[in-house]
């Protein structure tokens, strides 16, 4: 067996950095989120996507993909927002086998209220602190890293390939 290339001082710092800086920006995105409009950030995520596809639905397997969520902790979650009445479960017209999640009027309504509270959260936990230079520069590198991990560019944010 190889000998593994260790991480070097630097590597290790900035290794540890990305670790704590998502890990607190995350922490502090939920809190907000939870503190605010009472909802964690993982469901205001599955709203933000639900509300940007068309007819403001997606199949079940489509969300889970586009919110990179398991297949079971996405339907535990969507039976939360069902019970909020946020979120509606219907079968597919065509096909029996697919479930199609579906934003309502109270969902879009909870979503608009909860959205600029959040943006002012990711403005200045994320934003703020950066030039406009080092924002675009951090961006160049976010989509550098996301071609290795999304190479099929599934993510809503990966970078047109073309």
């Amino acid at each position: 067996m190889t000998e593994p290339r260790w991480l070097d001082a630097d590597e290790q710092e900035t290794w540890r950095a990305f670790l704590w800086t998502s890990r607190l920006l995350n922490e502090a995105l939920d809190r907000q989120l939870q503190r605010d409009s009472g909802m964690p950030h993982a469901y205001y995520m599955i709203l933000a996507m639900l509300s940007e596809s068309p007819g403001r639905a997606l199949t079940m397997s489509e969300l889970a993909e586009v919110v990179h969520s398991s297949p079971s902790r996405l339907s535990h979650a969507v039976n939360r927002l069902e019970e909020a009445g946020w979120v509606r479960r219907t079968k597919h017209a065509t096909d029996r086998r697919a479930t199609i999640a579906q934003l309502t009027d109270a969902g879009f309504a909870a979503l608009a209220e909860a959205a600029p509270g959040h943006v002012a959260e990711v403005r200045r936990r994320l934003f703020d602190p950066l030039t406009r230079e080092r924002m675009l520069e951090f961006r160049e590198t976010l989509h550098a890293l996301l071609e290795g991990l999304d190479p099929d560019h599934t993510a809503p944010c990966a970078p047109d390939p073309g």
